[in-house]
């Protein structure tokens, strides 16, 4: 009885053992193996959210892709709930109803992997992988285009209007982004491999890679999971190899309205009764950079697209309004702002709008539109409303035509806002204090840049605008006809006067708070 006991429990620990064993051996069954197949393809997938998510700042994407590789969607999770409260404190919706917006958001773009990646693709719709084709370099192809990639979203997420890429010497190229109207470096990049990234750039844009001493332009778009954003492309060459200039093309400028770009009551009032006339030429003035597209667009809002015939000309179109007919000018195919605005006047145009006046010509057919029963919006490259009239007459156009079709002139300029999250109040001198007392302003309500991560330390995020606006009154308009001006008084007393009326309106900003002394004086001096 003992030894048939002892066998028993011999065979019963063996069959444990090898139960055990076969444990060992197969640590996993099939659906637990499919379910961490599955784990690891939700932690990939959201790595590459994490990459191009608003909510993780640049300097911490790193640590976060590999948190994220580790724990899935629990910090995307996190994130998500942080963006939620602060969304819905200031839209004054309850957060659960945010959250579900979100998430709807996110599962209309779940499984697409390729809309979750920036994509560069020609004017024609090849993308820069198919550009480069399959050699046998395709790996070391392969990460030129990554970085590729990786700068202009970089320069996507940061809301850059410009890409600088510069030799710094023989060995090194900077990247840097044009952010609020400031250049900021972002990247310090090998010679050799900057250079294929100027190929790969130039080759999606429908540029020679093999001159790199002539100037040369050209375009290409870039696919993102919010749309499609267009580039502008201008190269040449420089000391110690080749500068590339990237211009990224707005994609809102039918977001801006004449409400929300600063304009004042008065001036809104001013514009809009200008609009409201069949005829006559509105003028934008400013240097280059300073806002005066955005403001033609926000104008062309306030026109009825369904009941005016609007056609444009533009270099490029930045912004495709519908049910408006836009022109692009293209100088080696013959089409220029002269020859489109005579093919214009042909169409039965009610408002047309240039997007430059450059020549002589251009001025002059616009002009004379402008007293036919059309409505002209333009742009000049002047620093003052003063130097806009000057410019004109300097291009030959007769002070006669100028005066009868000229109606308003708008001088405009771009100052960076104090960033909300951690401006702070100016430390002021006590000589300040008074003097703001004396004229019955609260001097605690002026403030200066701090730096914070949501501002990347700049102290300042987003930009408004300031502006001069001259309407031409009879009196002015009879003495530009008669040419009692004298230019260089024009010139001098005009631009002393538009100076002047920059600062009254920048310092009003100032003292509600949006922007600091210092940004002032950087924008108007």
């Amino acid at each position: 009885m003992g030894t048939l006991a002892f066998v028993v429990y011999f065979q019963t620990q063996h069959l444990n053992a090898g139960v055990t064993l076969s444990l060992v051996l197969l640590p996993f069954e099939p659906v637990r193996f499919v379910l961490l197949i599955g784990w690891v393809y939700i932690c990939f997938y959201f790595v590459q959210r994490v990459q191009f998510s608003p909510l993780v700042s640049k300097k911490y994407k790193s640590i976060a892709k590999i948190t994220t590789l580790f724990t899935g969607p629990l910090l995307l999770f996190v994130l998500l709930i942080v963006d939620a409260r602060k969304k819905s404190l200031e839209s004054n919706r309850g957060i659960f109803a945010v959250i579900k917006e979100q998430l709807e958001h996110i599962s209309a773009r779940l499984g697409t992997k390729e809309e979750s990646a920036i994509q560069l693709v020609d004017s024609s719709g090849r993308s820069i992988t198919e550009i480069y084709g399959h050699g046998k370099g395709r790996q070391k192809d392969s990460h030129v285009l990554d970085v590729t990639e990786q700068i202009v979203a970089d320069a996507l997420e940061e809301q850059a209007s410009d890409i600088l890429i510069d030799p710094t010497d023989e060995m090194t190229y900077t990247v840097r982004f044009r952010v609020d109207g400031v250049l900021r470096e972002v990247d310090r990049i090998e010679a050799a491999e900057c250079q294929a990234v100027i190929n790969s750039i130039k080759a999606v844009s429908n540029m020679d890679i093999a001159e790199r001493r002539r100037p040369q332009d050209g375009a290409f778009l870039a696919k993102t999971p919010e749309g499609t954003v267009s580039f502008r492309v201008a190269s040449a060459g420089a000391v110690n190899g080749e500068k590339l200039s990237v211009r990224v093309l707005s994609q809102s400028g039918g977001m801006f309205k004449l409400t929300n770009i600063g304009l004042s009551k008065k001036q809104r009032a001013i514009i809009q009764d200008a609009l409201a006339k069949p005829s006559g030429m509105v003028l934008m003035c400013g240097p280059t950079g300073s806002g005066k597209t955005t403001t033609l667009y926000a104008m062309l809002e306030e026109i009825d697209l369904f009941t005016r015939n609007v056609i444009t000309v533009e270099d490029p179109i930045e912004y495709v309004l519908p049910n408006a007919s836009q022109i692009e000018v293209n100088p080696k195919a013959g089409i220029t702002f002269a020859k489109s605005l005579r093919s214009i006047l042909r169409q039965d145009p009610d408002v047309i709008c240039v997007g430059e006046i450059r020549d002589e010509e251009t001025a002059a057919i616009a002009l004379r539109a402008s007293q036919t029963g059309h409505l002209v919006l333009a742009t000049i490259h002047t620093s003052s409303n003063a130097s806009a009239l000057v410019r004109l007459l300097d291009l030959g156009v007769s002070s006669l035509l100028l005066s009868s079709g000229l109606n308003v002139l708008i001088s405009q300029r771009l100052f960076r806002r104090l960033c909300r999250d951690c401006k702070r109040p100016a430390q002021l001198s006590q000589t300040q204090i008074r003097d703001f007392s004396r004229k019955g302003i609260d001097s605690t309500r002026i403030y200066e840049a701090a730096g914070c991560e949501q501002c990347r330390q700049t102290g300042y995020r987003g930009r408004t605008a300031i502006f001069d606006i001259l309407t031409l009154d009879h009196q002015l308009k009879a003495s530009i006809a008669s040419g009692d001006l004298s230019i260089t008084q024009l010139r001098k007393e005009g631009d002393k006067k538009g100076k002047s009326n920059m600062q009254k309106q920048g310092l009003k900003k100032v003292i509600s708070g949006i922007t600091s002394f210092e940004e002032l004086k950087r924008v108007v001096g």
